[in-house]
């Protein structure tokens, strides 16, 4: 892609971004107080996230499912949740684990 093509596609999707804020900003404020609207807001980024999550850990060339040192990262994280540790030991649990794995194989 040319340097003006690339500077196009960000313009856009800047403009994209701001007028999808414009838009959730003129919702009206009843329709943000039902608790389905409340359950979905809570709930859909952390879908949103845990799905990008699993498609980054195991998804590979052609739609295979891979598991690498990703996995074993994903998994330590997971038993750091599970344990309640903070959000720094989760983290710092997978990084190891993942870096370990990585060296190893």
């Amino acid at each position: 892609m040319s340097p003006e093509g690339v500077w196009i596609a960000i313009g856009a999707t800047a403009a994209g971004c701001y007028l999808v804020k414009l838009l959730g900003l003129s919702v009206p404020a009843g329709a943000l107080e039902r608790p389905l609207v409340r359950r979905l807001a809570a709930l859909l980024p952390v879908a949103l996230l845990a799905a990008l999550t699993a498609q980054q850990t195991f998804g590979g060339e052609g739609g295979a499912l891979v598991a690498d040192a990703r996995a074993g990262g994903l998994a330590a994280a997971a038993v750091a949740l599970v344990l309640r540790a903070p959000f720094l030991v989760v983290v710092a649990a997978a990084v190891l684990v993942t870096a370990g794995l990585r060296a190893l194989g």
